[in-house]
């Protein structure tokens, strides 16, 4: 399970690190407000542990502007702020759950746990963009109610463009994320390229809207047309 730790300072960070690796997480810590919406809008988490005061761009200005985008991903805010206003601004602009500093590790752990088990069970089975569905469970896709044949990798890489809708992906990502490949010598950007390729003859096809659209020198995106 892979967890983002938005935290500023070192100390802090670094033994959220080492805790959640001990637990068999797969870790990402960012310290500024920048770095970490960068990460949150291009790449995918399990959960996110995230600090308020942050250098560059506010904790809750993270967290409202990934509501507004539709990411979904479970948010349990890490802060020392410890007021009641503070604990309800933070749970309506989008929070899951907060914990306020100092705290015990063992505790944060079980809200990790109860935040992942309650975003599993919410996930719709379906991911849609305009006329196009998928069914995750049965894996049938269709665009206008007429079916599409993909390849494993095709809808993996399809589930993948969909549930990262409206942002930018790049071919580094595609490789980490969806071809699971972190240790080539060489990349992967030509086979990736194809995939995208064929991908887009399949979905997009005598289609008046496009879905899947390359920005230049940046990577992809699956949008409800120009994005």
């Amino acid at each position: 399970m892979r967890i983002l730790v938005v935290e500023d300072e070192l100390k802090v960070a670094n033994a959220l690190r080492e805790g959640l690796q001990g637990e068999r997480y797969d870790v990402v810590v960012e310290r500024t407000g920048e770095g970490a919406f960068f990460r949150v809008t291009t790449e995918q988490f399990d959960a996110i542990l995230l600090d308020l005061t942050l250098p560059g761009r506010d904790g809750l200005e993270i967290l409202k502007a990934m509501r507004e985008r539709g990411i979904k991903t479970p948010v349990l805010v890490l802060t020392a702020r410890d007021t009641l206003q503070d604990r309800v601004l933070g749970l309506d602009t989008g929070a899951d759950d907060y914990v306020i500093k100092p705290f015990a590790f063992a505790e944060l752990l079980a809200r990790i746990r109860a935040l992942v088990r309650r975003g599993r069970a919410a996930e719709s089975p379906r991911l849609t963009a305009a006329d196009l569905e998928v069914n995750l469970i049965t894996r049938k896709v269709t665009r206008g109610g007429r079916p599409i044949d993909l390849t494993v990798r095709e809808f993996e890489l399809l589930e993948y463009l969909l549930r990262h809708q409206g942002q930018v992906v790049s071919r580094e990502t595609l490789a980490r994320d969806v071809w699971k490949e972190t240790a080539r010598t060489t990349p992967l950007d030509n086979v990736i390229d194809v995939h995208i390729a064929r991908l887009r003859r399949k979905l997009d096809a005598d289609q008046p809207m496009k879905l899947i659209h390359t920005v230049r020198g940046v990577g992809f995106m699956l949008h409800e047309g120009e994005p």
